[in-house]
C-alpha cells in the first residue's frame, strides 16, 4: 500500500487530500500543517472574523471528523523540519516519515518589516494565520492610531476593516499609486476615492523610514521626513513562496517551487500546488496567489497522482472586499495597453485589452459584467471595446 504525505494543511493540502479520496485512492494519506488547527479559509481572517462576525469553527473547510471518517491522518502543529528526496523521508519532531509521493502546498509567507527600522517592537502585525489575527484583533480599538503599509489588496481589506472598527487609518505605498502593480490606474482611482470618503489617509509615494517606540509602537517617521503617531502598524507589503524546506532538499525553485504543467517537481516524487508552486503558462512561467487557484492546481495534481496526465490550465479570478464594495478580478491584466470603461448606475468595470484581445476584467459592485467577462476570457472571445463601453449593449449576446 503507497503512503502520500501533504505538507501544508491550508486549502490546497485539504483541496488535495480530500480529491485523493474521492478519485478512490486507498493507501494512506498523511496531512502536516504547522498550526495546530485544522485547514482554514483564509480570506474572512482580516474580514468577517476580524470584524466579529465570523466564528473560529465556520473558518474550518472541514470539520476535524472529516479527515477521520476519510482515514486521512491530520498531524497539526507539528513543522516539517527536513525532506530527503532520496530515501523518501520528510522530518517530523525529530520522526522521520517514509513517504511514495510527496506533495509541498506550504502556501506562502508574509513580507515582514526588518527588525533595524523597528519591526520588532510591540504593535506590529502581519495578516496571514489565524494567530496573526487574534493578535491583531486584540489591539485594535476605536481611536486609536493605525498604520497600514502597504497599498495592495492586502494592506486596502485591513485599512477598511481598521476604519470600520472605528480606528484612525494611514495607508502609506511606496509606489507611485496604490494597487500599482495589480491594477490599471483607474481601479487604483476607485479605490482611492473610496478609502478616502471613509476617512483614511492615503499616501502614495512615501514609503516607512523606520518605526518609534521602545517595546511598543508609538510613532513612525516616513520617507519624505513627516512623522505620524501610531498606535498599531499592519504590514500588508505582500507575501513570498513558502519554499524554504523545497530549496533545502535540492527541488529547483524559480518564483516559488518550479513543477511541470502536470504539477511534478524537479524531483519525479514530489508535486507542488497553491501560493508555493510555479508552472508553465503561455511561454513562461506564473505563481498565482489565489484561493480558486490552490483548489483548482491542488485537484489536478491528486488526478495526476493518480496517473490522469493532465496539463494545468489556470481560470483565474480573484475578489477584494472593502467596506460594500466587492472588487471581483477574471482573468490576468498581464501587458494591457487599454482600459475600457462600462459604468451603469453605481455598477462600474474596468476591462483590460491588449490590442484587440480580452484580458482581464475588473468589477466593482458588477457581478453581470464580471461573470460575462469571465466566461468570455474563458471562450477566447473577445468583444470590440465600442460594445463594452455602450451602457445599452445586451451583454448576455456578447456570449453568443
Amino acid at each position: 500500500m503507497s503512503h502520500i504525505i501533504v505538507i501544508g494543511a491550508g486549502q490546497a493540502g485539504s483541496s488535495l487530500t480530500a480529491k485523493l479520496r474521492n478519485l478512490g485512492f486507498d493507501g494512506d494519506i498523511t496531512l502536516i500543517g504547522a498550526e495546530d488547527v485544522p485547514p482554514y479559509q483564509r480570506p474572512p481572517l482580516s474580514k468577517a472574523y476580524l470584524l466579529g462576525e465570523m466564528d473560529r469553527e465556520r473558518l474550518f473547510l472541514r470539520p476535524e471528523q472529516f479527515y477521520a471518517d476519510q482515514n486521512i491522518t491530520l498531524r497539526l502543529g507539528a513543522p516539517v523540519t527536513a525532506i530527503d528526496p532520496a530515501a523518501r523521508t520528510v522530518t517530523v519532531r525529530g520522526e522521520k516519515l517514509s513517504y511514495d509521493q510527496l506533495v509541498l502546498t506550504t502556501g506562502s509567507n508574509p513580507r515582514h518589516l526588518p527588525a533595524s527600522i523597528g519591526g520588532a517592537l510591540g504593535g506590529v502585525h502581519v495578516v496571514r494565520s489565524l494567530d496573526d489575527v487574534d493578535d491583531m484583533g486584540a489591539e485594535m480599538a476605536p481611536g486609536k492610531r493605525a498604520l497600514i503599509v502597504g497599498g495592495g489588496y492586502i494592506g486596502l481589506e485591513a485599512a477598511a476593516v481598521a476604519s470600520k472598527m472605528g480606528l484612525q487609518v494611514t495607508v502609506i505605498e511606496m509606489a507611485d499609486r496604490i494597487l500599482q502593480r495589480v491594477a490599471a490606474p483607474e481601479t487604483s482611482g476607485y479605490f482611492r476615492k473610496l478609502h478616502t470618503a471613509h476617512g483614511v489617509d492615503i499616501r502614495e509615494g512615501v514609503g516607512l523610514d523606520r518605526l518609534l517606540g521602545e517595546s511598543h509602537v508609538s510613532g513612525a517617521r516616513l520617507t519624505d521626513g513627516s512623522h505620524i503617531d501610531v498606535d498599531i502598524v499592519i504590514v500588508g507589503a505582500g507575501i513570498t513562496p513558502a519554499n524554504a524546506l523545497a530549496a533545502d532538499a535540492g527541488l529547483t525553485i524559480n518564483n516559488g517551487i518550479e513543477t511541470d504543467a502536470h504539477g511534478r517537481t524537479s524531483d519525479p516524487n514530489i508535486w507542488a500546488a497553491g501560493d508555493c508552486a510555479s508552472f508553465p503558462w503561455q511561454g513562461g512561467r506564473i505563481r498565482l496567489e489565489s484561493v480558486q487557484n490552490a483548489i483548482d492546481q491542488a485537484e489536478l495534481v491528486a488526478e495526476n497522482i493518480m496517473g490522469a496526465g493532465k496539463d494545468y490550465v489556470p481560470m483565474p479570478w480573484f475578489w477584494s472586499d472593502q467596506y460594500d464594495v466587492k472588487l471581483q478580478i477574471a482573468g490576468l491584466n498581464t501587458g494591457y495597453d487599454k482600459i475600457v470603461v462600462r459604468h451603469i448606475g453605481d455598477a462600474v468595470s474596468y476591462w483590460y485589452y491588449k490590442g484587440d484581445k480580452l484580458l482581464a476584467v475588473d468589477a466593482m459592485n458588477d457581478p453581470r459584467s464580471y461573470m460575462i467577462g469571465k466566461r468570455l476570457i474563458e471562450a477566447g472571445k473577445s468583444p470590440s471595446a465600442d460594445l463594452v463601453s455602450d451602457p445599452d449593449t445586451d451583454m448576455k449576446a456578447l456570449l453568443k
